[in-house]
């Protein structure tokens, strides 16, 4: 299985490559637009996107705070071509050195500000979660089964189908055609009863993806497990610091439940139980420095691996949870899940909307069929996967 060659940011016309000479310059201009950045962050991040580019890898300065993880995590790569490093950990590589160029990590004025800050703020504050919000005043008319699967079915494609879709939908409608693998089943009996066999309302660790609309309904989600008895303890895994532009962090978190608290209704009744159990232990909020490593989860360090282990289940959001979760390689998409995902503590629910070349778990004529008809399916957000390994 490991014979899988490694997604790297050299192949011409690859969707790796395309995120640094395309995507990278785009968000350098976005993130300078945003921030009333002074003459040295601005020509740090020019150099950041120079050197990303056409330059090498350059090792962390003396002094920095993650110096020595840094050199670890790198060993190998430090002055050769960015060309030559892997997609998953050029990426992380970058971010890392983005906060460094903006002054994140001062000491100085920047020290501790979120550069991607105005981007989550805004959508949070939008129109479109105002109408999330209002949406789910009519969760309770729902039969549970469709209950619970809208909230899971909101989680599972954030910002790309809010929950009113699944409350007005009528209870004929068709299941989702885009999605590729779909063990639903498997993640609520995987709730409803442990792995020893004991009855639902153990702990669940939700590791999450992004902020604002996607982080919304994950509380949500979060909400329902406890409230229905299907969780006694959520953990919520969120990044030490700010990554991937949109990456939920703790501040993130606590920006979520008061706008849930705020809100009228439904919303603001679960958004007073989420602060609630958060006083009370019920839901955690906790990170890892290896959370914004350039690594897969195979790869995890022992206190974090052991704590993992404690969890019922795991669910992991996102694309990027996911790469980190099966190895960033060019797998075959009829690879089996289980045989790539199977190395995590505890039993494992991904729930994923492509948006990057890896794909296991789905069935060779499918991905055929899409490769055929619909050549960017593997990068494009419009399909995703719900797969589950107990």
């Amino acid at each position: 299985m490991s014979t899988a060659p490694v997604i790297r940011i050299d192949v011409p016309g690859s969707f790796a490559r395309a995120v640094f000479q395309e995507r990278h310059p785009e968000l350098v201009r976005r993130v300078l637009d945003a921030r009333p950045y002074g003459p040295a962050e601005r020509a740090a991040v020019e150099r950041l996107l120079a050197e990303s580019t056409a330059g090498v890898l350059e090792p962390p300065a003396e002094g920095l705070h993650d110096r020595a993880r840094w050199l670890a995590w790198g060993e190998g790569l430090w002055g050769r071509p960015w060309s030559e490093a892997p997609f998953l950990w050029a990426e992380s590589w970058f971010y890392r050195r983005l906060l460094e160029a903006t002054g994140y990590f001062g000491p100085g004025a920047w020290q501790g500000i979120d550069p991607f800050a105005p981007f989550k703020d805004a959508e949070l504050a939008g129109p479109a979660v105002d109408a999330e919000l209002g949406a789910l005043d009519g969760l309770d008319d729902l039969p549970e089964e469709r209950h619970a699967g809208t909230l899971l079915s909101a989680a599972l494609w954030g910002n790309r189908a809010d929950l009113s879709f699944g409350i007005t939908a009528g209870p004929d409608a068709p299941a989702v055609p885009n999605l590729l693998a779909d063990d639903t089943a498997e993640l609520w009996a995987a709730l409803r009863r442990s792995p020893g066999g004991r009855s639902s309302g153990g702990r669940v660790a939700l590791v999450a993806d992004n902020a604002g609309r996607e982080l919304l309904p994950d509380l949500v989600l979060v909400d329902h497990l406890l409230n229905r008895g299907l969780a006694t303890e959520v953990v919520l895994y969120v990044k030490p610091q700010p990554y991937f532009v949109s990456d939920a962090t703790t501040a993130d978190v606590l920006a979520t439940v008061e706008r849930l608290r705020a809100a009228p209704g439904r919303a603001g009744a679960i958004g007073r139980r989420l602060w609630e159990a958060m006083v009370r232990s019920g839901l955690a909020v906790r990170t890892h420095p290896f959370f914004c490593a350039p690594l897969p989860y195979h790869d995890m360090p022992a206190d974090l691996r052991a704590e993992l282990a404690g969890a019922d289940l795991a669910i992991l959001k996102g694309d990027l949870n996911y790469r980190r979760l099966v190895g960033d390689r060019l797998w075959p998409p009829a690879t089996p899940f289980a045989a790539v995902a199977g190395h995590f503590p505890s039993p494992v629910a991904a729930l994923r909307t492509l948006k990057s070349d890896v794909a296991v778990g789905i069935d060779p004529t499918t991905a055929a069929d899409l490769d055929r008809t619909d050549p960017q399916w593997r990068t494009s957000g419009r399909y995703a996967v719900v797969q589950v390994v107990r």
